[in-house]
Formats: structure tokens, C-alpha cells, sequence
């Protein structure tokens, strides 16, 4: 859902009016770019200066006409606008305005350690100011539940993909199958996981009736391999 400012009909000056255009015409911006992005629950502020002669201007009997001066190829930036009374008698102005869009953002609910695989209960969403999110981040819980943090988080902190990866298939100390195959003869025996590994990497592996430590290649959760 998409929340928005409430507009009423300004009564006063030109002033007022077109400040209710620019609101106008920037919350409809917002809705077309959270349509395209796939953002939840958006929520547009915005900072409009009108130069002083604003505040001279008659009110305009029809519907004032908004349009882009500077060719702005980011709802985040800053915003140069023409505004203009289409009547006979009517008057044009450029105004600026600073918006600033508000998305919920997934947030550790706690202390999430290194290599623990996010839960629904290790989240929650908050708003932020994405225009500041230089790191990025994640609008819904979903895109985030499964992953594993690659470093300890902490509590409250803004979730971002340099944070997160997908979580592992063998971790340190886990028993493991290790399956080694040589000219089509397979067989696997029991080991133990000397690191973390996901699926493609290679790690050392120690094999429990043995002894013998190997360089295996992590297959998939609690599977390694090695040829012999």
C-alpha cells in the first residue's frame, strides 16, 4: 500500500497554490516510480522553496500546469519545476524542491551473529530515507529470510546486501558425508568440517576414521567431495 500526504484546496494566495501543484505533481511521480520499483508502502516528504515573488502573484482560476526544468533523472534529487497559470492573464515561476521518499526497510530485531540464518522473528521494518541509504537495503522480510549474515549485526541496525549472503551448507565442526569418486567407483565415508564452505568452495575436512585431513569441495548441505 501506498500511503500519501492528504491534499485540500488551498484558499489562499498564489503561494498556496502552488505549493499544492508541486504536492500535486510529485506524489503522482512517487506513484508512478513505486509502481515500477515494486516499493511497499512509500511515503514521499518534501522540502518546496518559492522565490519571493510567489507570494505576489494573483490566484490562478484554472488548474495550474507542472512540468520538469531540469531534466531531474532521479525522484531522489533534487527537483527543478516550472509551474505556470495557463489564463490569458496568466504567470510562470520556477521553483525547486528537495523530495526525500520513505520506505520501510528490514532491520535486525536483535543481535544476529556470524553465520546465523535469518528467521521471520530476527526482523522488523522501519522507515527510512532511502535517499540516504548508500549501502543499500531491503523493502520486504521475505527477500531477506534464509540468508545467513556474514558478519555479527546489531540489534536495530539496517539490513544491506554486503551483510548478507546466501547461508552455509557446511559450517565448522559439523559431521559431513564425504563422497569421493576415481574411475566410476563412488564411496563416501563420515568426516568433519575444519571450516565454513558454501556450495563450490573448497575447505578442509578431516576424515573421522582416519584421521586424515583433505581438501574437499562443499556439494551441498552436509555433503563434501574429494577424488582419491
Amino acid at each position: 500500500m501506498l500511503l500519501l500526504p492528504g491534499l485540500v484546496w488551498a484558499q489562499g494566495g498564489a503561494d498556496e497554490q502552488i505549493r499544492q501543484a508541486v504536492d500535486r505533481h510529485l506524489n503522482d511521480a512517487l506513484l508512478r516510480e513505486a509502481k515500477r520499483q515494486g516499493w511497499q508502502g512509500a511515503r514521499l516528504r518534501h522540502d518546496t522553496s518559492l522565490p519571493a515573488s510567489a507570494a505576489r502573484l494573483p490566484r490562478c482560476n484554472q488548474p495550474l500546469q507542472v512540468r520538469d526544468a531540469g531534466g531531474n533523472s532521479s525522484l531522489l534529487e533534487r527537483q527543478r519545476l516550472t509551474v505556470s497559470c495557463p489564463q490569458s492573464d496568466g504567470w510562470t515561476l520556477e521553483v525547486t524542491s528537495q523530495p526525500s521518499v520513505w520506505l520501510p526497510a528490514v532491520h535486525a530485531q536483535g543481535i544476529i551473529e556470524r553465520g546465523q540464518t535469518l528467521g521471520r522473528d530476527d526482523l522488523r521494518l522501519e522507515p527510512i530515507n532511502i535517499g540516504k541509504a548508500q549501502r543499500g537495503y531491503f523493502n520486504r522480510l521475505e527477500e531477506v529470510q534464509g540468508m545467513a549474515a556474514k558478519r555479527r549485526i546489531r540489534a536495530g541496525q539496517t539490513l544491506t546486501p554486503s551483510l548478507l549472503t546466501q547461508p552455509l551448507a557446511v559450517k565448522r565442526g559439523q559431521p559431513v558425508k564425504i563422497v569421493a569418486s576415481h574411475d566410476g567407483i563412488e564411496a563416501s565415508t563420515n568426516g568433519e568440517a575444519l571450516g565454513d564452505g558454501q556450495p563450490g568452495e573448497v575447505i578442509r575436512v578431516r576424515n573421522v576414521r582416519s584421521g586424515k585431513v583433505i581438501d574437499a569441495q562443499v556439494v551441498e548441505e552436509g555433503v563434501v567431495t574429494s577424488t582419491f
